[in-house]
């Protein structure tokens, strides 16, 4: 491993601050029908890409899984365990790393790029998350398309341009300063 790949105090800090962050917006959630809560957790990854990048970014990611998959109780609802990572909402937690990575690999070639790292990240994550889901339960992908989409595209858009500007606007503000470089 090469010095410019190696994790700083300063990245491990990082990477901390927003797995709490992850766990936190985890517990600010709607319960929805089909047993999907809607949270706040898809704004809190991809703010997450944004401010730290793809490395730290998925990093804090990767942890937040990790304390979860040990049964620490950081998803939704104060849940933990391999249980949650295998049941239906598992697809959407563990395309998280993945939604980390294009948004934060998206922005540091530009606005467009970062837009697009959003969509793609979005995509991702609901591919991910419905086939997890019909795949668990047994049901068509119609049915797990009406059930992990649908209902979530208008609260999505929102949250994906919540992360952008808050994003971008904090990563800038943090560059100035001094934190984050």
């Amino acid at each position: 491993m090469t010095e410019k790949n190696k994790f700083t105090v300063r990245d491990i800090c990082s990477a901390g601050i927003f797995t709490a962050f992850i766990a936190v917006c985890a517990q600010i959630s709607i319960p929805m029908p089909y047993g999907v809560p809607m949270t706040l957790q898809t704004l809190a990854v991809p703010f997450a890409g944004i401010v730290l990048g793809k490395k730290r970014g998925a990093a804090s990611v990767l942890i937040y899984i990790l304390l979860g998959a040990v049964g620490l109780p950081v998803f939704a609802r104060f849940s933990g365990g391999p249980g949650v990572l295998f049941g239906p909402t598992g697809g959407f937690i563990l395309s998280f790393p993945v939604v980390a990575i294009l948004v934060g690999g998206g922005g540091r070639r530009g606005v467009l790029s970062l837009a697009l790292g959003l969509i793609a990240g979005a995509v991702v994550n609901y591919s991910c998350g419905m086939l997890f889901f019909a795949m668990v339960l047994s049901v068509d992908i119609k049915t797990a398309f009406a059930a992990c989409v649908l209902p979530f595209v208008p609260t999505e858009i929102i949250k994906l341009s919540l992360a952008y500007f808050l994003g971008t606007n904090i990563k800038k503000a943090l560059m100035r300063s001094g934190v984050i470089i």
